[in-house]
C-alpha cells in the first residue's frame, strides 16, 4: 500500500516501511498546513483544495492507495472532502504511546512516551451509516 504523507511531519521509519512516501515539495504542503493568524473558511477551503491538488497531482504519475492527513481539526474535515472529490482516500495514522521509565543518577524516574505506528484509521462517512 502506497500512502501519501500531508501532514507536517516526516514520516517515521515504521510508516516507511509500510509504504508511506513523501511529496516532492514537503516545505509547499507544511506552508499550507499552517496558519498564523485565525482562519475564515474561504481560506481553509482554499488550503484544503490546494492540498487536494498536491496529492492528486503526485498520484497522476505514481500509485497512491490513501493520502496520510493529520493537524489542526478545523482544516481536517475540509482537506477529507477535498481528497474524496479527487478519488483520494483520506487516512489518519494510529499509534500507540509506550510509556518507558527511567530511572535517574539522582533516584528521580523521568517518563518518557514514544508514539509507535500501529495503522490506519479511515474517517467516518454517513454513506457507510447507509449500508
Amino acid at each position: 500500500m502506497t500512502v501519501l504523507n500531508l501532514t507536517q511531519h516526516p514520516a517515521t521509519p515504521d510508516q516507511i516501511e509500510t509504504g508511506v512516501v513523501e511529496p516532492p515539495d514537503k516545505a509547499l504542503v507544511q506552508r499550507l498546513l499552517t496558519f498564523d493568524e485565525i482562519p475564515v473558511p474561504e481560506q481553509i477551503v482554499t488550503r484544503a483544495c490546494a492540498l487536494a491538488d498536491i496529492a492528486a497531482e503526485y498520484a497522476n504519475s505514481h500509485h497512491v492507495d490513501a493520502v496520510m492527513i493529520g493537524g489542526a481539526p478545523y482544516l481536517m474535515s475540509a482537506l477529507e472532502a477535498a481528497l474524496e472529490a479527487v478519488d483520494l482516500q483520506p487516512v489518519y495514522a494510529f499509534t500507540r504511546r509506550e510509556v518507558v521509565e527511567r530511572v535517574q543518577p539522582d533516584g528521580s524516574v523521568a517518563k518518557t512516551a514514544v508514539f509507535r505506528f500501529a495503522g490506519w484509521v479511515h474517517p467516518w462517512s454517513p454513506e457507510e451509516e447507509e449500508e
